[in-house]
């Protein structure tokens, strides 16, 4: 595996240092996700949520697709940093309960 610099490697820990995008990256880790999962999920304003994406965009950690007029997040695989975040998600409880909690309310297919 390449590393990184010590200043981007602590960038990446600041980034996961932050409990909404760590739950964030610990959704991706199983499923895509929509702006609008995320703001029933966290109970915050899309500007907000979006803030914390571009962030985990900017850093490589997340990439995005457009399906029609949403726009599904997804862990970048690819990232130098990934077994990293692959590590730290494994020392955080499981995320699906929110995603589970979230079909349950029928909030989950607002996005298809």
């Amino acid at each position: 595996m390449e590393k990184g610099s010590l200043e981007e490697t602590a960038g990446i820990l600041k980034l996961l240092g932050d409990k909404t995008r760590l739950s964030m990256l610990g959704l991706m880790i199983k499923h895509d996700c929509c702006v609008c999962e995320f703001v029933e999920i966290f109970q915050m304003s899309q500007p907000a949520i979006s803030q914390h994406l571009r962030k985990l965009k900017d850093a490589g950690l997340v990439k995005e697709q457009r399906k029609g007029q949403w726009i599904f997040y997804s862990l970048n695989r690819e990232n130098r940093y990934f077994p990293l975040v692959q590590d730290v998600l494994t020392h955080i409880p499981d995320q699906e309960e929110k995603l589970v909690s979230l079909e349950k309310q029928g909030l989950r297919i607002l996005c298809d």
